[in-house]
């Protein structure tokens, strides 16, 4: 099984209308193309975080956007956020739109919402990461395979093995920790490796 997960969204049109144009769901995918460059995240989560920090190595500046007044991040992890001089934090603030040019096609900025004033606000920008989860497409299996309380398939240690014989798990789908391409074949190659040993054992 290595059906994958899918970064959530907001579905706001503007927001899918600059996806892949400025608007981003992966900061190790797309963060070098922001270097010198000012960027926003959404979200109060550990990905969030993780991603206002790392892409502190190529923008000048980052913003931290999110619903509420406290981060749902680990303590650690909020520390060294608010440790470092590039990143500024936007409490109780959603993202209203995002703006941009049309040719070329990139975007310039986004239109913020203050929940407790309702105050709108704009913020001119060239990066927009949305970091609020993912989601592994594991609805097919529910009631059939383990899976954790996030829907992530769980498989044994150091295996690609879930609890029922002869079904393997790889990729996304039960990793959310690294989620890149290359963790995931190789993933995948350890499926095949143990498929094949469970088919060869049948024989």
């Amino acid at each position: 099984i290595s059906t994958g997960a899918q970064a959530r969204w907001l579905n706001l049109k503007s927001e899918q209308e600059y996806r892949g144009f400025g608007v981003s769901g992966c900061a190790t995918c797309d963060g070098f193309f922001f270097k010198d460059k000012e960027v926003a995240v959404i979200g109060g989560g550990n990905a969030a975080v993780e991603e206002a920090i790392f892409l502190t190595k190529f923008a000048t500046n980052v913003k931290l956007i999110h619903r509420r007044n406290e981060l749902r991040a680990e303590k650690m992890l909020q520390k060294k956020l608010k440790e470092n001089p590039k990143i500024e934090i936007i409490w109780d603030s959603v993202l209203e739109e995002v703006m941009g040019d049309k040719d070329p096609k990139g975007v310039t900025g986004i239109k913020i919402k203050n929940i407790k004033t309702n105050k709108f606000s704009e913020i001119k920008l060239h990066g927009l990461f949305i970091a609020i989860g993912h989601d592994p497409a594991t609805s097919l299996f529910k009631g059939q395979l383990d899976m954790d309380k996030e829907g992530y398939l769980i498989t044994k240690p150091d295996s690609t093995a879930t609890n029922i014989p002869g079904v393997f798990a790889a990729g996304d789908v039960k990793d959310k920790i690294f989620r890149q391409a290359v963790t995931a074949a190789g993933m995948g190659c350890m499926s095949a490796l143990e498929a094949e040993k469970f088919l060869a054992n049948k024989n």
